[in-house]
């Protein structure tokens, strides 16, 4: 486990979790950096989406625990949800309030000072000013996307959960999303990212992990990994510690993890029409 020197914003111990019988986090040992960028990359089923709904307080472990900030998120799980930002699978947007109702919304429900003032900043900063006043349900994929990004840094937290955020972009979206979250890193916030994607994971981090079966099987810094270097040893990675990097067969296969998740690691083959995740440049979702 690589420990940063001072303090960690992120500190995860011995943590396990399990749906029903099935184990999905496997005693993971982890701690992040303040002000770093961590990408987590590995097969469907390797607890990916867990650990971070685990971080984000959505989850309850099992065992062990999780440090956010200091604080201990099992004893103050109100207060640390105000110090996390989350962008998932779910936009967790309403879709019949427009955007900006949702933001201010949102804002007050974060006790943020002047939501309306920083609802039409982070709107603005998002380039959706112009359609701010219209129902989120006419908003496009990638227009939901950014303003769910919106939603996540309006209370300005210190520690940002980003899951598969590229999932069912276009190519365009795609870019516009990856400009997007390259600025949204600075000294104080910490970002954990859960990805397939190997060129936006690698570019967008300073260190990247590889979980496999609920456990780090691997923990490294980003630069300089080239694609074809990184792939060849994500495979390796994979292979050595149980998996299978190609056929498919993750922690409990099906993609999904446990029997009532909402489908960990999405690869977004279906429905975004731009052959897949090798023609995209992504890790095999295993």
């Amino acid at each position: 486990m690589w420990k940063a020197e001072g303090v960690g914003a992120v500190e995860v111990e011995g943590l396990t979790f399990s749906f029903g019988i099935t184990p999905v986090l496997r005693g993971l040992d982890l701690v992040v950096e303040r002000g770093s960028t961590l990408t987590i990359f590995g097969p469907n089923g390797a607890g990916k989406t867990t650990l971070l709904k685990v971080l984000a307080g959505l989850l309850v472990p099992t065992q062990g625990s999780v440090r956010i900030e200091g604080m201990d998120a099992m004893k103050t799980p109100t207060a640390l949800r105000r110090l996390i930002g989350l962008i998932s699978h779910q936009t967790y947007l309403y879709p019949q309030l427009t955007g900006r109702e949702n933001l201010e919304f949102y804002g007050r429900m974060y006790r943020v000072a002047d939501p309306r003032r920083e609802a039409r900043s982070m709107l603005e900063q998002m380039g959706l000013a112009t359609v701010m006043d219209r129902e989120v349900n006419t908003y496009s994929r990638g227009m939901q996307q950014r303003l769910s990004i919106a939603r996540a840094l309006l209370h300005r937290p210190r520690v940002l959960l980003l899951d598969e955020p590229f999932t069912g972009l276009d190519h365009q979206a795609r870019g516009s999303l990856a400009s997007l979250l390259g600025t949204v890193g600075d000294e104080e916030r910490t970002v954990i990212m859960a990805t397939h994607d190997i060129d936006e994971g690698l570019g967008l981090s300073d260190r990247v992990a590889v979980l496999v079966r609920g456990k780090l099987a691997l923990e490294t810094g980003a630069p300089p990994w080239e694609r074809a270097a990184f792939l060849a040893r994500y495979r390796e990675t994979v292979a050595g510690d149980g998996g299978d990097a190609s056929s498919g067969s993750g922690d409990g296969g099906g993609g999904s993890e446990g029997g009532g998740g909402s489908g960990d690691d999405r690869s977004g083959d279906g429905g975004s029409g731009d052959g897949g995740p090798a023609a995209r440049g992504e890790v095999p979702p295993a």
